[in-house]
């Protein structure tokens, strides 16, 4: 099928992050060709990937679902969400298969599914990386088979291709693993012959929704792609699309803002042009592709470094504040000292951060001197090999984060506790360990299944 021009609706930059139902009725009046909509990233941390679960609620999904799949029948197109889970493990796509489900059961609706999977098995990587075909991306080193056994999850982020097979394959909905971003709404104007230049420029600025516009709460986005270029209009009449805003995006969690790697090649908007064509749409010319001489796929693991408790209490006294980090620097002390004498814990064998939110939690030595804060929040957040002996710290840092005094003070002071119990155990606490890209082909890692339940 030949084309001239394809519509990517882009509804939210997050399924079950929730947007306006008139931002689908208007990309449908605008003639949309497709949707597609990001189910999760890395932005939130490694939890989600090491213990493969959602950082959305079940109910939030199926709202934004039910807007979605109505849509995708009402226009008679194809629907794309990537990531699902959050994290793109397997238990995230079937999850978010399984809401599908109940909903489109609810609805009355009978639309085609097909899942992709990208989880991967340590086992599987461990060859890949014996053949020399695993690399590291800058910062990290070498990668080794422990690391690998370490991680309670790895996934491979698929580009487009997974999804072209399924939309190919008669998919009305596909429900993907761990994609990058942009290939959600890259998929399905490659398919259809559009340019690589515009269509991957365009699938980055599109995939936070209507993050590209003058008011990003109120709904999503149009791209129209063609053969020169692509167009950008905002679904909400509110809203407006500036060339300011739009190459901005370019800035939106890229390392180069003239330059993306995808897993088959490198976005160029060098010479892109960015046009107002009216007060809300804007017009992008000029952007290129650069395909790889080597496809690869960038991999994402997840481990447990410990088991974490958190205790947070509240400093207004002003003698204190006005010496807050010799009162900090009394705390690592005195805690030390009652760790050793009450728990026989020798430093290696478990860890502790105190944060002082008012003063220089967010920026550290980099925050500027601006005197005395007024109040300071006091979080210590406690690491250990068990959750039991994390808590233990906590309690015996219990005393100190009510009544330690400078060492200058000849009274003790009485600090606040929000919560009684002071003590909150968070349970396993993950780390991101590969930064790591293998040689492969742009099928060979995923899995693809269709019909909506597992």
């Amino acid at each position: 099928m030949t084309v001239d021009a394809v519509r990517v609706l882009a509804a939210s930059g997050m399924l079950g992050g929730g947007f306006p139902a008139e931002t689908i009725d208007r990309g449908l009046a605008l003639g949309a060709d497709v949707i597609s909509v990001d189910g999760g990233s890395t932005d939130s941390g490694p939890h989600y990937l090491g213990s493969a679960t959602a950082k959305t609620t079940r109910r939030a999904v199926a709202r934004d679902l039910r807007l979605l799949l109505r849509g995708a029948a009402k226009g008679g197109i194809p629907l794309i969400i990537g990531s699902c889970g959050t994290s793109g493990t397997d238990a995230g796509v079937d999850w978010v298969a399984e809401i599908a489900a109940e909903v489109m059961t609810a609805e009355g609706l009978d639309l085609p599914v097909t899942r992709i999977y990208s989880e991967q098995d340590a086992g599987d990587l461990q060859t890949q990386l014996k053949a020399g075909r695993v690399h590291p991306l800058a910062p990290s080193g070498p990668l080794d088979a422990e690391t690998l056994d370490s991680c309670t999850h790895i996934v491979g982020a698929m580009g487009h291709e997974p999804i072209v097979e399924a939309l190919r394959g008669g998919a009305h909905v596909v429900l993907a693993g761990r994609a990058t971003d942009t290939a959600l709404a890259a998929a399905y104007p490659l398919m259809l012959g559009m340019p690589a230049g515009p269509t991957w420029h365009a699938a980055k600025i599109i995939e936070c929704g209507g993050l590209c516009t003058t008011k990003p709460q109120a709904g999503g986005v149009l791209a129209t792609i063609d053969a020169d270029g692509f167009t950008l209009e905002p679904l909400s009449l509110e809203a407006a699309c500036t060339p300011t805003i739009v190459a901005a995006h370019m800035l939106y969690e890229t390392a180069n803002p003239f330059e993306m790697r995808e897993p088959g090649g490198t976005l160029d908007v060098r010479s892109a042009t960015y046009v107002a064509l009216d007060d809300r749409t804007v017009r992008v010319e000029g952007s290129q592709f650069h395909p790889a001489a080597q496809y690869t796929v960038k991999l994402e693991g997840a481990r447990i470094t410990g088991y974490e408790t958190i205790s947070f209490t509240a400093i207004r006294d002003p003698h204190i504040l006005a010496r807050i980090d010799g009162w900090a620097g009394f705390m690592h002390r005195m805690l030390t000292e009652r760790i050793h004498d009450t728990l026989d814990l020798e430093p290696g064998q478990y860890d502790y951060d105190l944060r002082l939110y008012g003063h220089n939690a967010v920026l550290g030595t980099l925050e500027p001197d601006a005197g005395p804060p007024r109040e300071v929040g006091v979080m210590l957040v406690v690491s250990a090999a068990d959750q039991e002996t994390a808590t233990a710290i906590a309690k015996v840092a219990n005393p100190l984060m009510l009544h330690l005094p400078t060492e200058d003070m000849n009274y003790l002071p009485s600090l606040a506790f929000p919560f009684s119990p002071a003590e909150t155990e968070r349970g396993p606490a993950y780390e991101f360990t590969l930064n790591h890209v293998v040689d492969t082909t742009p099928l060979a890692l995923f899995r693809t299944e269709t019909g909506v339940r597992p």
